[in-house]
């Protein structure tokens, strides 16, 4: 669904790739956009700080939407994330569990994230929640499917008597796809952003930069970031629109 003008929004904003694409998918598409992050106690600052970083070149290289740029909020749920115990809250080896899913999956992450920022939407006066959840190139995390959105989005309709749109515009692309996507939205300029200031890399890496961004090259998110830039690369670059 295409949103219409005169509308607002709020993005689950984290400064990943997924998540910067995202603010400027709803950039380009909200008269008001604000951005919340979440602190569950990830293993290494360089997350929150890609979020500013993020933030201040999209302000910097796109004057027209700096305008529609609005507050950012960072919410503190270090508490969940101690209760999590995943790869991504401590010092813990990338590996497929018991359970069959990828040690960095943080059970309930998304619902609680898109809970607080419903709650948040809610005392803003932002309708549609945007966020980078993904089936395509999901990494095996249950919280990212279609079928999980739709039905927390009816719950906190239901559950906060409002009429929230849960918006996921990466939802049925490739990380391929999500490039081109980049490339319709803001051309070079936005696709050489997000590599330069976005962060994904579960390690925390800033030291390595390769062509489609800095991480170690190795971790499951990087090779999902760099296999993407590959396939979008030996396509031509093209954008995701006919």
């Amino acid at each position: 669904m295409t949103p219409s003008r005169n509308q607002s929004a709020l993005v689950l904003f984290s400064g990943g790739q997924d998540s910067s694409v995202c603010l400027a998918w709803a950039l380009a598409r909200y008269d008001r956009v604000e951005t919340v992050g979440f602190d569950y106690g990830q293993r290494h600052a360089v997350e929150m700080e890609a979020r500013q970083h993020v933030r201040q070149a999209i302000l910097s290289a796109f004057p027209d939407w700096a305008g529609r740029l609005g507050p950012d909020h960072l919410i503190d749920l270090t508490g969940f994330g101690a209760i999590a115990e995943t790869a991504m809250t401590s010092e813990r080896s990338f590996e497929i569990t018991e359970k069959g899913l990828p040690s960095t999956f943080v059970p309930g992450r998304n619902l609680v994230f898109l809970t607080y920022g419903a709650a948040l939407a809610d005392r803003r006066g932002l309708r549609d929640l945007v966020g980078g959840m993904c089936e395509t190139d999901f990494s095996g995390y249950p919280d990212c499917r279609r079928d999980t959105i739709e039905a927390l989005e009816r719950a906190l309709n239901l559950g906060m008597a409002q009429d929230f749109r849960i918006q996921t515009p990466l939802m049925a692309l490739t990380k391929a796809e999500t490039w081109a996507l980049a490339q319709d939205l803001g051309g070079a300029p936005l696709v050489d952003l997000i590599c330069e200031e976005s962060h994904t890399c579960y390690r925390g890496d800033r030291d390595r930069r390769h062509d489609w961004g800095y991480g170690c090259g190795a971790c499951p998110a990087c090779e999902l970031r760099a296999n993407g830039w590959t396939s979008w690369v030996a396509a031509g670059r093209p954008g995701l629109a006919p």
